[in-house]
């Protein structure tokens, strides 16, 4: 298995902000396709289309092609298979109703592969001081039906900034800077609700991070209200994407600011 078909690294990956957009990747393995029920329509929305245009502000990112039902990159490695329903929101995956061994360890290989190159480009980041991991995902908002009314929108905001394994004693101007950012009405498209953790607090990737690079790395884990797409027909709405890439670059500067005063 080429890891080139698994991750691409997109920039030079000199810089202290990073990228990633694990669950935008849409493709699976064709011994996958050969057992899958689940009708792609489904499983569209699920992923998090788009997500890698939203973070190809940064110059520097991951560009994950697999999908995360082949492998969940975004949870620790014993939970990130789906199997049974009962491991991906209730839905019928494969089409004897569990996924074989001999797959389940084809996507363990596509889970190891891609945190082995991973691990590999930011051991090189680190070794230059303190960085940001900006990890970019989106969630669905009409979980209720096509035809039925959004979530509210104060339990949902329009971006959920995880951070609940983040080092805030060393990293708390950071993340003030960066959430007031998000905020300003004066930067990207004007003011964004940006809250912290209140749906969302990081998972995988930030644990990996944190666990690897105690006091040096820093992942913010960007949860997008689907306002960009339509979540049921995946139809796009290309200003409203185009405004959240907008605010996410405009607080890049900050960020890179923040960095340069804990170097």
């Amino acid at each position: 298995m080429a890891t080139s078909e698994i991750v691409e690294f997109i920039g030079d990956w000199t810089g202290p902000v990073v990228a990633t957009s694990v669950h935008a990747g849409h493709d699976v393995r064709p011994d996958l396709v050969e057992l899958m029920v689940l009708d792609d329509a489904e499983r569209l929305r699920e992923e998090d289309p788009y997500t890698d245009r939203i973070a190809a502000v940064v110059p520097d990112r991951v560009l994950t092609h697999r999908s995360r039902f082949e492998c969940d990159l975004n949870r620790p490695r014993r939970e990130a298979i789906y199997r049974t329903p009962d491991d991906c929101w209730g839905l019928q995956v494969w089409r004897d109703g569990d996924l074989p061994d001999a797959q389940f360890e084809g996507s363990l290989a596509t889970y190891d592969a891609f945190f082995d190159a991973l691990g590999a480009r930011l051991d090189q980041v680190a070794e230059r001081g303190p960085f940001v991991l900006l990890d970019v995902h989106s969630y669905n908002h009409r979980r209720d039906g096509e035809d039925q009314p959004a979530a509210p929108a104060h339990e949902n905001p329009e971006v959920n900034v995880g951070t609940g394994s983040v080092d805030h004693d060393l990293f708390q101007p950071l993340l003030e800077r960066f959430m007031r950012d998000l905020r300003s009405k004066d930067l990207g498209c004007g003011p964004m609700d940006a809250r912290e953790n209140v749906a969302f607090e990081g998972r995988n990737i930030a644990w990996f991070v944190h666990d690897r690079y105690p006091r040096v790395g820093c992942v913010l884990a960007l949860e997008f209200k689907k306002t960009f797409m339509d979540e049921w027909t995946g139809e796009l709405n290309q200003a409203a994407l185009e405004c959240a890439s907008v605010a996410l670059e405009a607080a890049l500067p900050g960020l890179r600011e923040e960095l340069d005063r804990l170097r």
